[in-house]
């Protein structure tokens, strides 16, 4: 176990000066070193999704006054079964009574699917998403649970035969890997790629449905699981190769918003007529090839840079064929390669690497069935191994790699390192690259304390600021970056995230009004005095901030639901000493005390003697205390 305490040992900066992009760019030197390192995969570069609009209810069949659209919708923390909706556009609610409960479904229908939307659920509330009407993922309150079930939220639900006996009717159901379910009141996200059901000319089913993946608030709770049927509840129970969305509406209040989907055919595109060209030597510009002979041409039935038994270190190889796509439309394009390459489709450049060291991204507009296409590929230098890969996603085409296994290989594969908590508590010292927002430019805190409680609530804390900078529940700490091979000193938070901030937790303002520092102000004289641990080994974070002396402590609540903040001052605090509890795009009091923050992605609970102020700063909200007496107390619920 890795602990500091007072006067203890810090980590050793020389050898952690890396980020954790200068690691993968490491690796990935490592692996296609020197000019044009290899491009990967990312799903942001992908074609975007089709949203689905929720300005009025057109793009479902008719049904019961239980579901309409609304501006906004807000639920109870400690109230079952309801939510509060606002006038306007934009979100999608059921509230069903005796009367009304209606199911829901699409005017649209699809086969395979990649399908993305935020949920919110009514305290103690139930529903489902049903891929095509028949196979059920669970939407429940499910906060807290420690063991989840099928029938939890992220669930694969069972499937139902009445002939067995009593007691086994019930069977196939599939639990999520772990609970990453939020609070109820709190939106959550759900992403899920489905593969339909195959059916031969004849309507014979040749393969099951698969939940080919679903990540529930950015954890992957199932990968390829096979569905031998449809499970119970669903509009039918026989299976089609196409069929609608269906929301469950009869079991209570629940939310949706941001609906988004990509479909996709049973048409692959492929690839025919391939033919190369092989031109060794050492070539400090691209020449035209028309002027070159080639030492070796032929066919080859797959699309590899290995085309040529033991090809020179420096060459040139060109590749030329066919691309048929099943329609019509706009095409993304990606060229991984070990040095450069440029693909031109229907004599037309659609990527060029060549000068550029890794452009690998390109669209184009190609017309049902077969269309010319060539790729130039250049290994400019030994050192660099070779690489080439050819990927496509479009109308009705999910993103396919078009080239052999083996032409874009993997060097040096390294197995995550985890670190799992051991005992009560496990505490970890390390960096932590801190990200408001995923894309966002990262804020290394280089004095992290990471500390993960055995019921899985774990949280990051910044001995430089007192910040709490992360909260998170599923594991603890992804410790790759830190301990394979020379590592960075970083580790990586792992399960559902909630990003709290990095800006300190205590500061004196001139008045109210004034903008809350980024950094800790030198006339705060903050220092420091590390942590001590409690017979559970829980730390007490320990501090001087103005001269008076705090201590922090952290501590999960309800087996693990939240945790509470008390920062205790061994001397009356300074005048005009305040805590910052909680920063984001909004924050709003949804009852006496507790606090939606950030998008309503995780709540903060402020005694009503604390005197708590929303305020904006930019455009952004900020949620401030006094800090009088002897200290204060928060919770941080999600």
């Amino acid at each position: 176990m890795d602990r500091f305490t007072r006067g203890g040992r810090q980590p050793n900066s020389s050898r952690f000066v890396k980020s954790p992009f200068l690691l993968l760019a490491c690796f990935l030197l490592a692996a296609f070193p020197a000019s044009g390192v290899l491009a990967q995969k990312n799903p942001s570069n992908q074609l975007p999704m089709t949203g689905l609009p929720l300005n009025d209810m057109k793009a479902f069949r008719k049904v019961a006054g239980n579901w309409r659209i609304v501006g906004d919708v807000s639920g109870e923390l400690d109230k079952k079964y309801v939510l509060t909706t606002s006038p306007g556009k934009g979100v999608l609610v059921n509230l069903p009574d005796d009367k009304q409960k209606d199911n829901l479904t699409s005017t649209f229908e699809h086969g395979d699917i990649d399908l993305e939307f935020d949920f919110m659920m009514a305290k103690g509330s139930n529903s489902g998403v049903y891929l095509q009407g028949r196979y059920e993922l669970q939407l429940l309150d499910s906060w807290g649970v420690k063991n989840p079930k099928y029938g939890d939220v992220g669930g694969i639900y069972e499937r139902w035969d009445d002939s067995k006996p009593e007691g086994r009717q019930g069977y196939q159901g599939y639990a999520p890997r772990i609970n990453a379910a939020r609070a109820p009141g709190l939106w959550q996200n759900l992403k899920i790629s489905f593969q339909a059901p195959r059916f031969d000319g004849s309507g014979r089913k040749t393969a099951n449905a698969r939940m080919l993946m679903v990540q529930l608030n950015g954890v992957t709770i199932h990968e390829n699981v096979e569905l031998a049927g449809p499970t119970r509840g669903g509009m039918n129970g026989d299976e089609k190769a196409m069929g609608p969305l269906l929301i469950q509406g009869d079991h209570g209040p629940v939310a949706f918003r941001n609906i988004r989907y990509k479909t996709y055919g049973n048409n692959p595109a492929s690839l025919s007529n391939l033919k190369y060209s092989y031109y060794p030597g050492k070539f400090e510009q691209m020449p035209d090839l028309k002027t070159l002979k080639a030492e070796k041409e032929g066919t080859t039935p797959e699309l590899t840079w290995n085309v040529v038994r033991n090809p020179e270190d420096r060459f040139i190889l060109r590749i030329t064929g066919n691309l048929r796509v099943p329609e019509k439309g706009k095409y993304r394009f990606s060229l991984p390669s070990g040095g450069w390459a440029n693909l031109s489709i229907a004599s037309k450049t659609v990527i060029d690497q060549i000068g550029t060291r890794g452009s690998s991204q390109g669209v184009a507009d190609l017309k049902a069935g077969d269309n010319p296409f060539e790729i130039v590929y250049h290994k400019p230098e030994p050192r660099v191994n070779p690489a080439l890969g050819f990927s496509i996603e479009g109308p009705g085409l999910r993103l396919q790699d078009l080239h052999a296994a083996g032409s874009v290989p993997m060097r040096n594969p390294v197995d995550p390192i985890l670190a799992n908590v051991q005992g009560n508590n496990r505490i970890l010292r390390s960096f932590v690259d801190y990200r408001k927002e995923p894309d966002a430019t990262p804020k290394r805190i280089t004095h992290a304390v990471s500390v993960g409680s055995a019921d899985g609530t774990s949280y990051t804390f910044d001995l430089n600021t007192g910040a709490l900078v992360y909260v998170w529940k599923g594991g603890f700490l992804d410790a790759t970056p830190m301990w394979n091979s020379r590592g960075d000193g970083s580790s990586r938070p792992v399960g559902s995230v909630v990003p709290l901030g990095a800006s300190p937790v205590l500061a004196s303002l001139p008045d109210r009004n004034a903008a809350w520092p980024d950094t800790i102000n030198p006339t705060h004289n903050f220092r420091s005095r590390g942590y001590d641990l409690d017979e559970n080994e829980n730390p007490t974070f320990r501090y001087t901030i103005s001269g008076v002396e705090v201590e922090d402590m952290i501590r999960p609540e309800e087996n693990g639901r939240y945790l509470t903040r008390e920062i205790r001052l061994a001397a009356a605090a300074p005048a005009n000493l305040y805590a910052r509890v909680a920063g984001g795009r909004d924050i709003t009091e949804v009852s006496a005390g507790l606090y939606a923050v950030d998008g309503k992605s995780y709540f903060v609970r402020v005694p009503a003697e604390a005197k708590a102020t929303v305020r904006k700063a930019g455009n952004r909200s900020e949620l401030l205390v006094p800090v009088s007496g002897n200290g204060m107390k928060y919770s941080i619920i999600w």
